[in-house]
């Protein structure tokens, strides 16, 4: 997410939040400071001498005093409120440009010099696949908000099992499959839908949905599809 922000953004906010700062403590909140200084204080005794009874009692009194005291200050207020602002534009932007997974699989292995996955751990932002064929490698992937969207039209399953693990906060996760590939889905949600090919689950309260085909442990190549999410729909097809 921070990666979308320019430095100019990113310095303008901590600007304001320098600044916000300084009139609270300037201005409206003077006893700001000794609030901090005597938590601090006894944060101190009390991690000196934190053994004893009396030492994690000054601690923790003092830890909770800094934490609320920085809580209550408007610059932090400032902060907390520029993030969840940041991070419904980045939902809301993913929603209306998922990602969208195409693996492919190159011929020559001498092309590939080390092991990389198709996709890196993100929790926000826009990731594409590579612009480049590649061997297929497991997909492991852990999202955080927006839509996910895995197209296996394009790439040459292994000869044993392909397995895609997929564990999402909120957001709906869309898999195609092709036709001659056998699959086994195992999901799980707090909150969601399931669609998977002629299977439908209208409502899912932390419930869990499996479903394979009939020839899955016969034929190949075939592929494991594990996934879960907080709040969300899964919608398997074939392409």
């Amino acid at each position: 997410m921070l990666k979308r922000l320019s430095t100019d953004t990113i310095n303008t906010i901590l600007i304001i939040g320098a600044i916000l700062l300084v009139l609270e403590v300037v201005f409206f909140n003077g006893g700001l400071i000794f609030s901090v200084v005597f938590s601090g204080v006894f944060m101190y005794f009390g991690w000196k001498n934190y053994r004893s009874l009396w030492g994690k009692v000054l601690f923790w009194i003092g830890a909770v005093s800094v934490f609320f005291t920085i809580l209550n200050m408007m610059a932090v207020r400032f902060l907390i409120i520029v993030g969840l602002a940041m991070l419904l534009i980045n939902y809301y932007r993913s929603k209306d440009r998922p990602k969208k997974i195409e693996p492919v699989i190159i011929e020559d292995i001498s092309l590939e010099t080390e092991s990389s996955p198709i996709m890196e751990q993100k929790l926000f932002g826009d990731q594409a696949t590579p612009d480049h064929s590649y061997r297929w490698h497991d997909i492991n992937i852990h999202g955080g908000f927006g839509d996910r969207i895995i197209d296996l039209s394009h790439t040459v399953l292994p000869e044993d099992e392909a397995v895609i693990s997929i564990r999402h906060f909120i957001g709906n996760i869309h898999i195609y499959i092709p036709y001659e590939v056998e699959v086994s889905i195992h999901h799980s949600a707090l909150l969601g839908r399931a669609a998977i090919f002629q299977y439908r689950k209208s409502k899912l309260l932390n419930q869990t949905v499996s479903y394979q085909t009939p020839d899955y442990k016969t034929n190949k190549p075939r592929v494991k599809v594990v996934t879960s999410v907080v709040s969300g729909d899964i919608e398997v097809k074939r392409v």
